[in-house]
């Protein structure tokens, strides 16, 4: 049994297939891994939290794991050893989300592509062919990640307090959240997983896309990742496609083609989760 994994840092989905790229479970889903912020002990929680991940962990021979916060060696080390000991007769790869969002957009293997996330958090490579370039370290959720579910998130709740949004969808969001300030404060401030609670709350710009007031706002995150982002790769642009993965970026689709016209770079394929275009890729070569 081979498990691929696709992680952020809101929730992770676990598929299991056999050597030929077969699905053998019902997709099992978790509570993100993000190693980066989360502790050991909580990631050891959530895994063994499963029940088909405790049933099934003695069968499993390879894993796949590319999650949020896996892009430097410390938080990959502690996450695969974690991983190792409870799938004792499994191989263990770790790896940043990035490369599983080039392998689920890209046409062929070999295809040179910008390549960019957007989900609960945000990020954008440059993907050669045959490695990935990066010109930009992530500094995390609450310094980088524009148009980003969290930078949603975080940009509605501000414009709610300083009263910067229309009344009709400061009732409507008031109407579908607990904004309380103690309530708010305590989540960002007191619990895990901050930026996934700050993400919560994007669902209710594609509930309200109607809104001028939400098109702008959504556009502008969009602006604001092309500028710094995207636009760090000016020349390869100029002849390779610019990919994009991830639930923001997949309902947002008509926001960011209207601004890559704007800023002159060409959109390529859009795919909502990319656990699902990974199977045939780590299925070929296993024997």
């Amino acid at each position: 049994m081979i498990l691929i994994v696709d992680s952020g840092s809101t929730k992770s989905d676990w598929m299991a297939v056999d050597k030929n790229g077969k699905q053998l479970l019902e997709k099992i889903r978790t509570n993100g891994l993000n190693p980066a912020i989360l502790s050991e002990k909580k990631l050891r929680k959530i895994i063994k939290k499963s029940e088909v991940l405790k049933e099934y962990k003695k069968d499993v021979t390879h894993v796949f794991f590319y999650g949020a916060g896996c892009g430097t060696d410390k938080p990959k080390e502690l996450l695969k050893n974690i991983l190792e000991e409870f799938f004792v007769n499994a191989e263990v790869t770790v790896d940043e989300d990035t490369m599983a969002a080039v392998y689920s957009t890209i046409n062929k293997p070999t295809e040179a592509a910008v390549v960019c996330i957007l989900g609960t958090g945000s990020n954008c490579s440059y993907y050669d062919g045959e490695k990935i370039h990066q010109r930009v370290k992530s500094l995390g959720w609450s310094l980088m990640d524009d148009a980003s579910g969290n930078y949603y998130g975080k940009q509605l709740i501000r414009d709610y307090y300083f009263n910067k949004m229309p009344e009709s969808i400061r009732v409507a969001m008031a109407d579908k959240y607990n904004l309380e300030a103690d309530y708010i404060k305590y989540n960002i401030y007191k619990q895990p997983n901050p930026n996934a609670f700050l993400a919560s709350f994007a669902e209710f710009m594609f509930l309200n896309k109607d809104s001028e007031y939400i098109q702008n706002l959504i556009k502008t995150g969009i602006r604001l990742f092309a500028s710094n982002q995207i636009l760090q790769f000016k020349d390869e642009i100029k002849t390779v496609p610019v990919h994009f993965a991830g639930s923001i970026a997949y309902f947002a689709k008509a926001e960011i083609l209207e601004v890559a016209k704007e800023m002159n770079f060409t959109v390529g394929n859009f795919v909502r989760r990319p656990i699902e275009g990974l199977a045939k890729f780590h299925t070929e070569d296993i024997e």
